[in-house]
């Protein structure tokens, strides 16, 4: 049985109600009534590693030192190992400054970059595939009542998608267990925060799985398999390229999980499907997420 209260579950849960997150908004409608709705808030938040400008993401504002950290990690600039002496949110300059006990590799490494591309992010995608090199994910198996489980009560955590729309959502899972729940504009910023709070915690990745809202493309599998997390699931489909990372890095890949069905493109001798579907409960309507389109 799902707990009554599905936030129960979490270590961090979304929180709606947190009034800077949201901004309501006047406009008028179809009927040209006029109506006031929540509009999620968007700021910059520029990043630094120690005394080098990294980048400017859009971000909700909320745990910007999570998603310094986990943005900083997944693009390679952060080792696992990493000595993180301090990370310094300035609210009004709107930065924040990842602290280490050394300059690391990857400070001269992107000067060199800026300098010879000025796009110093344009050029992070090759990093973030050279690190595929060589990896091979823990054969971690997942079973069909988890997946169903985890569904029922993600979809019907009370978040911002929710209450404005306009956001996704990635949660850190173990087992039929939500950890924690993370959302911005950005489906890789929602991804970095979750890192960020696995650096930060040195919560180990081999027992988990990650539910994303978007979809299942060849960065959010990217970013999966160098997090180490074994199982990556969402409602939404699958671009190719995607598929066929996660093949290679033996990364377990569940899409369009809807009411109940599901469907996997990899590591499917990795899936227990322990329940039959046809005796689970149908989803109630109100509780439906929908999902990107495939």
């Amino acid at each position: 049985m799902p707990p009554s209260d599905p936030t129960d579950s979490y270590i961090i849960a979304p929180d709606p109600a947190r009034a800077d997150l949201t901004r309501a908004v006047d406009g008028v409608d179809h009927d040209g009534a006029p109506i006031r709705i929540p509009v999620v808030e968007e700021r910059p938040l520029t990043i630094f590693l120690n005394g080098q400008e990294i980048v400017t993401a859009m971000t909700i504002g909320d745990y910007p030192d999570y998603l310094a950290l986990g943005f900083l990690r997944n693009q390679g600039m952060l080792r696992d190992d990493e000595s993180v002496t301090g990370v310094d949110y300035d609210e009004e300059l709107e930065t924040v400054v990842v602290r280490t006990d050394g300059q690391t590799t990857y400070e001269d490494k992107l000067r060199k970059k800026t300098r010879t591309s000025g796009c110093a992010v344009g050029t992070v995608f090759g990093d973030m595939m050279e690190g595929l090199e060589g990896l091979r994910l823990p054969e971690t198996q997942v079973r069909a009542s988890d997946l169903y489980a985890l569904a029922n009560v993600i979809n019907r955590t009370p978040s911002l998608y929710l209450e404005a729309g306009a956001i996704h959502g990635t949660v850190l899972c173990k087992d039929d267990r939500p950890l924690v729940y993370m959302e911005d504009v950005g489906r890789h910023n929602a991804v970095d925060k979750i890192a960020g709070w696995m650096l930060s915690e040195r919560v180990g990745p081999e027992d988990k799985l990650l539910y994303t809202t978007g979809r299942l493309t060849s960065e959010m599998v990217i970013k999966t398999a160098l997090m180490g997390i074994p199982v990556l699931a969402s409602r939404s489909g699958f671009t190719a390229w995607g598929v066929e990372i996660a093949r290679q890095v033996g990364l377990t890949l569940i899409g369009r999980m809807r009411g109940k069905r599901f469907v996997c493109l990899s590591g499917n001798e990795r899936v227990i499907r322990d329940v039959d579907p046809a005796t689970l409960p149908e989803e109630e309507r109100k509780h439906r997420r929908k999902s990107a389109p495939d």
